[in-house]
């Protein structure tokens, strides 16, 4: 590893100027959540007090005061101090809490999560409903660790609560000038070391704020600011899918030669089966009607090496004004974006040749023992490609919110008023030229060399960089827009009474009108077939070290670079427009086709009140509530084949109970009961029933595509949680809680073969998957967690733990398909993204100023995906286990000045798949993709003053 110094500093402020309205609010947390966070205990727990935290063992008490005074089940992460989220992103501070599970570690940063096992969270800033361009869910991982005070994870939600996300929710809170005692001011720089593309990265943040009394009642300002840049390089390798091959003796009638492919339209098989082809050693198919014995072996071999940079930029601003104890309003601006710049270069090798076998076709392959599965091989004259690929996107999000918050009847009655406009846009654009092997080359690879790794090489590896060894390819050009809008009001009031069986009344309603449009352009064109050595010496790269070393992979080729095609993609186009495809178009040419426009919207309206009473010390309390909502969703489709356009027009209404029940039998012990249902809205993109179609990329007879189906309706799922939480010490607890989820209208994805003519493509023949509400399933499970910080002797006070272990099982309805797409079986599969069972165990120390957490992460294998019904292999790709171990350092040099070491990945894991679908397949005879993670290393600067 090469040495690099850690030098960042950071000094940003801005000047925030707006104009507020008058009126009342009482003072923190003012979203229109925070109604949902009831004093169940009737202790003064301090959370609406609370301005700042300072170190570990605080914010685990912060966190499990959250817990404990809601009626809903929650888990929280709170800053140790403004700026002092222990991890790189959002999603990465959530994974050590109980029921979480987070995966997609790519790039150099944690993308994916799961609430129960469930992927699509509700996500909300400061309570209110956020998106990104025009999908239904927001990309989590763009909001800076740095702006954040507190992170809510609701696993139930009361009738209060927007009623979206089978998952649950996740409210991101950020701050206000009412947090703070006065003048507040902070500052954050870290450069974090990525130890795969040797580049250090900064993230810095910086954070404003005051208030003070005037004639006219108290103000406040903040502003808080936010910038991390990420280069990184993420590499992977992969045997590519299973096909099958006849035999080197086979039967003379079917017509085949020796060990020949056979393509599925000859009928001897059905691409896309859910356990693949028999592959029990001498398995058989009908060939030209004869009974055949097949071999099944890869079709290719591929890697990517992936270099990327991406920005997150972000803005958080807020004015707060209190003319009186009463009353107080809050304007809050949010702004996040992304902007990213990845060049790949892919290099790929077909398998399935058989031609330069030589006299003696057994001594080229080897297969796996008791099986009819190829492990090894040799091909003679491979043919091959690479692809020199490059996408530039950015994405721009704006939240703009003014809140009311009043007080009356001696501060038993409570209004709070929300008005908030969203705009959210994201753009892509993508371009690759192949360059087509043009000396042909003896392939030699073994598709599992071991513990899931392939390996290959070819007679003269030197040819792999040699630009006179490669030819000129295809074009491939397109981009994607995507925005989004949303005009949102809500209002809240609650009375809370002094005395007798009912205790707080709620009422409010929530009317939201919602925008959402795509758009694509898309061209390609046909191979140049000039030399590679034709194009300017700049217009190529070589990579080199691939893997770092940890397969036995080429480790360098030659290819396109994506930045000088990007640079030059007018001067590339004209190059293809003039010798091989007349109708490319030039950038001052191109338009965007807008696929799907949609107007969407929803109304809701709630009642929930809180029942207590004590019999003896043992204290009972209920919650119960209904919400109504109804959506009205208006679409407009066009058809980026024929240029038609279509309209649909859906209505749903729904009725949504929920009902909380806890007994305190001691101040001390809780039990937990908690029952409602919510939802999970159709993407709008899954709405559309226009085709999005691939050609045929690597000669398997047919392409690929989707459409989407505007008949699709929400999926509804009723929830059952049963909770103990014993709290057995200050900041200490123990909890385990039950829960099952019943839910119906699941949505798969149901393929069938489809002719489709005048596409433009090089097939008329697709494999198209839409999906449908055709499943329903059972996801339960328990989850067990605990923190602990013990009262001991001298250096050792300051010890403390946390941990969590969840144990899952899910099953649902998986219905099979024939080509037309017709069901003619139905079957069990696990929901996709649950692991059966994940832990995590953080060790903490927090004394003198010094705070340290070394944390483990792991979860089991799990169904990630399934692969296109194209292939003989297993349908589902399924991950190994995954883990990390972290460790974070902080060390205060004074009360405002502190210094941090983290270092991520330390053990330096692979994320890796593989095929399986029930007892077919699995890791070892079925490996698929592996990638590096990146390990990454951090040093730190904090200066906080408030």
């Amino acid at each position: 590893m090469k040495t690099s110094k850690f030098v960042w500093i950071s000094s940003s402020f801005g000047a925030l100027a707006c104009a507020s309205m008058a009126a009342p609010v009482s003072a923190q947390d003012i979203d229109s959540q925070e109604n949902q966070i009831q004093d169940v205990s009737n202790s003064d727990s301090g959370l609406n007090d609370e301005i700042v935290v300072s170190g570990i063992r605080e914010a685990y008490r912060k966190a499990l005061e959250v817990k404990r005074d809601s009626s809903q089940v929650v888990e929280s992460v709170v800053a140790e101090d403004v700026g002092k989220l222990p991890d790189n992103n959002v999603i990465e501070a959530l994974q050590r809490l109980s029921g979480i599970q987070i995966t997609n570690r790519g790039g150099g940063e944690a993308s994916g999560l799961s609430i129960r096992g469930l992927p699509d969270a509700l996500t909300t800033w400061n309570g209110r409903k956020v998106f990104t361009a025009s999908g239904t869910s927001f990309a989590l991982q763009d909001i800076p660790a740095n702006l954040v005070k507190r992170i809510d994870v609701y696993k139930t939600r009361s009738a209060g609560q927007i009623e979206t996300g089978l998952a649950g929710q996740i409210d991101v809170q950020t701050r206000r000038p009412f947090d703070f005692d006065g003048f507040a001011i902070s500052g954050v720089a870290r450069g974090i070391y990525d130890e795969t593309s040797d580049k250090v990265n900064p993230n810095i943040s910086a954070l404003l704020s005051d208030r003070w009394e005037t004639g006219i009642g108290e103000f406040g300002a903040l502003i808080n600011v936010s910038y991390a840049r990420t280069k990184y390089r993420d590499m992977s390798v992969t045997p590519g899918a299973v096909v099958p091959f006849v035999t080197e003796n086979p039967p003379a009638a079917t017509g085949f030669t020796p060990l020949q492919r056979v393509f599925p339209d000859t009928g001897a098989w059905q691409g896309g089966l859910d356990r693949g082809l028999p592959y029990a050693a001498g398995s058989t198919f009908q060939l030209n009607g004869v009974e055949t014995p097949y071999y099944l072996s890869r079709d290719a071999i591929f890697a990517n090496d992936v270099h990327s940079t991406r920005e997150r930029p972000a803005v958080n601003a807020a004015l707060q004004w209190s003319p009186n104890p009463n009353a107080t309003y809050t304007f809050e601006f949010f702004y996040n974006g992304f902007r990213s710049t990845t060049m790949n270069s892919l290099h790929f090798t077909f398998a399935d040749w058989w031609g330069d076998l030589g006299p003696n076709p057994g001594s080229t392959f080897e297969l796996f023992d008791g099986t009819n599965i190829i492990k090894s091989r040799t091909v003679g004259s491979a043919a091959g490609f690479n692809s020199g690929d490059f996408t530039k996107a950015r994405t721009d999000s704006y939240v703009y919110a003014l809140n009311g918050d009043w007080k009356f009847d001696d501060e038993r009655g409570h209004i709070t008023a929300d008005l908030s406009f969203q705009d959210s846009k994201y753009t892509t654009q993508f371009l690759a030229m192949r360059i087509n092997r043009s000396i042909p080359d003896t392939l030699n690879v073994d598709f599992n060399a071991g513990g899931g790794l392939p390996s290959w090489s070819f007679g003269n590896n030197a040819l792999l960089t040699d630009p006179d060894a490669w030819t000129v390819g295809e074009l491939y050009d397109n981009a994607n827009g995507s925005s989004g809008k949303a005009y949102t009001f809500q209002l809240d009031g609650s009375y809370d009474f002094d005395e007798g069986l009912l205790r707080t009344v709620r009422v409010g309603a929530r009317a939201d009108r919602r925008k959402a449009a795509d758009s694509v352009r898309t061209q390609n064109a046909g191979a140049l077939n000039q030399q590679l050595s034709a194009l300017p010496g700049d217009a190529y790269f070589i990579n080199d070290g691939f893997f770092n070393g940890r397969a036995d992979v080429p480790a360098s080729w030659i290819n396109v670079d994506g930045n000088w095609l990007y640079d030059h993609a007018d001067m590339v186009r004209e190059l293809y427009r003039d010798s091989v495809s007349p109708g490319i178009e030039t950038s001052d040419q191109l338009k965007m086709l807008t696929v799907f426009d949609i107007n969407e919207d929803t109304l809701a309206a709630y009642g929930e009140a809180d029942f207590e009473k004590y019999v003896g010390d043992v204290r009972f309390f209920l919650q119960t509530g209904l919400r109504y909502v109804t959506v009205d969703t208006s679409s407009v489709f066009t058809d980026r084949y024929g240029a038609g356009t279509s309209r649909a027009t859906t209505k749903t209404n729904k009725l949504l109970p929920s009902a909380t029940f806890i007994i305190d039998p001691t101040d001390k012990l809780r039990f937990r009961f908690n029952y409602g249902k919510t939802l999970r809205r159709p993407a709008f993109s899954d709405l559309n029933p226009n085709y999005n179609l691939t050609e045929d990329l690597t000669g398997v007879g047919r392409g690929s595509g989707s459409s989407g189906n505007s008949d699709l309706s929400p999926t509804t799922s009723t929830n059952y949680d049963f909770s103990i939480e014993w709290y057995f010490q200050p900041g200490s607890a123990l909890y385990a809680t039950a829960f099952r989820r019943d839910i119906k209208g699941l949505v798969v994805p149901l393929t069938s073969v489809v002719t489709i003519p005048n596409t433009g493509l090089n097939t008329d023949i697709f494999a198209v998957t839409r999906p449908e509400n055709a499943s329903k399933g059972v996801l339960k499970g328990i989850e067990l967690g605990a923190t602990y910080f013990p009262e001991l002797p001298g250096i050792l006070n300051g010890l403390g733990a946390q941990g969590s272990l969840t144990v899952l099982d899910s099953s649902q309805t998986i219905p099979i398909t024939d080509e037309n797409g017709n069901v003619v079986e139905e079957v069990k599969s696990q929901f996709f993204g649950v692991s059966d069972l994940s832990y995590n165990v953080t060790a903490a120390y927090d004394r003198g100023g010094v705070g340290v957490r070394l944390s483990y992460v792991w979860r089991k294998n799990f169904l990630a995906a399934n692969e296109a019904r194209l292939f003989a292999n297993p349908i589902g790709q399924w991950r190994k286990p995954e883990k990390s171990l972290d460790f974070q350092l902080s060390y205060s040099l004074s009360d405002h000045l502190g210094v941090t070491f983290d270092a991520v990945n330390i053990t330096n894991e692979k994320q890796q798949s593989y095929y399986r679908f029930g007892d077919a397949g699995g890791p070892d005879i079925y490996n698929f993709g592996s990638t590096l993670l990146n390990r990454t290393f951090a040093l730190g600067i904090r200066y906080t003053f408030d």
